[in-house]
């Protein structure tokens, strides 16, 4: 990925910024448009360029039937290694949120999950997804040995690790929110993606 950022859109942002400083030396008004225009249809290809390296790194399930599906999958996968009961229910999904949305929202609930199998010790993970009129809600519940908010909190402001950063930062991308919570019987432990539905990314 860095190679392809490096080889593929680093010569074309390097190139805008030519036009763009040769621009602040120019004098005529139709030189200046001209020199404008001219960057921004490279951006415009950076752009793409970068839209097609996130697409590649897609897995196909998700580009192609969506993040319900895509949970589903990885779901059905962990629950045939007979270590773990794991399951999905979706229950209010049908409008699709924008591609580039669901694949930073199964990001997420991979490293999570991904967390609980390695630390957890648990006996069963259970995906639900549910939503109102603003919000879409992403709560992941399992039986092992979780964390609590402040922990988190902590963790993801000493860990020297990518995991707990990469959840942070696409969190933030999707204006969301997330939340580590017990069970007031202590039985289970609950994760919960906020998602807005009118988000601004």
């Amino acid at each position: 990925i860095a190679a392809d950022l490096h080889d593929d859109v680093g010569p074309l942002l390097a190139t805008a910024r030519l036009y763009l400083n040769e621009n602040l030396i120019r004098q005529e008004p139709a030189a200046q448009l001209q020199s404008i225009f001219s960057a921004k249809q490279i951006i415009d290809d950076a752009i793409q360029l970068i839209r097609n390296i996130s697409h590649s790194m897609m897995p196909p399930t998700l580009k192609n039937f969506g993040l319900e599906s895509a949970m589903s999958d990885l779901f059905q996968k962990i629950n045939g290694s007979g270590t773990l009961n794991a399951s999905v229910r979706f229950h209010d999904y049908r409008t699709r949120l924008k591609i580039e949305q669901e694949l930073l929202i199964f990001r997420i609930m991979q490293e999570l999950v991904n967390n609980i199998i390695k630390h957890s010790s648990a006996g069963f993970i259970h995906l639900t997804q549910n939503a109102n009129a603003t919000h879409s809600y992403f709560r992941l519940h399992h039986d092992g040995q979780g964390i609590v908010q402040t922990e988190f909190d902590r963790l993801n402001h000493v860990s020297t690790g990518l995991g707990l950063k990469n959840i942070a930062s696409r969190i933030k991308v999707l204006n969301g929110r997330i939340f580590f919570e017990i069970d007031p019987s202590h039985t289970y432990y609950k994760v919960t993606l906020e998602i807005p539905k009118a988000s601004t990314y």
